[in-house]
């Protein structure tokens, strides 16, 4: 997979995540977002959809993707990704203006 500063990668069903901290069966909840279920990408966005094995070929071939977790600051707490960092979906719209744009992003 070639990377560009352009492209957005976003963790599929918070798979990073869910990944850490329970069953790989576990998948998001979108009733728990309602405010954030129907959202649309800019058309411009096309995301790469990558699970965690994926995530650490990429880091291990010399990127280093901004990890970036949209749940909750108490969720944050609770367990995170080492090295990630907290950007509530809430709070998102005023985080992306920080978000550098010269390395691969990657949500979860």
């Amino acid at each position: 997979m070639r990377l560009t500063a352009t492209k957005l990668f976003l963790a599929a069903n918070i798979f990073c995540a869910s990944y850490l901290i329970a069953p790989p069966a576990v998948q998001a909840d979108p009733s728990k977002y309602p405010e954030f279920a129907q959202q649309n990408l800019p058309p411009d966005i096309v995301p790469a959809f990558v699970n965690v094995d994926e995530l650490i070929e990429v880091v291990k071939a010399g990127a280093k993707p901004l990890i970036i977790d949209v749940r909750t600051l108490a969720e944050f707490n609770e367990a995170h990704i080492l090295g990630s960092v907290s950007a509530p979906l809430a709070e998102f719209k005023e985080f992306i203006k920080t978000i550098p744009r010269d390395r691969p992003i990657v949500l979860y």
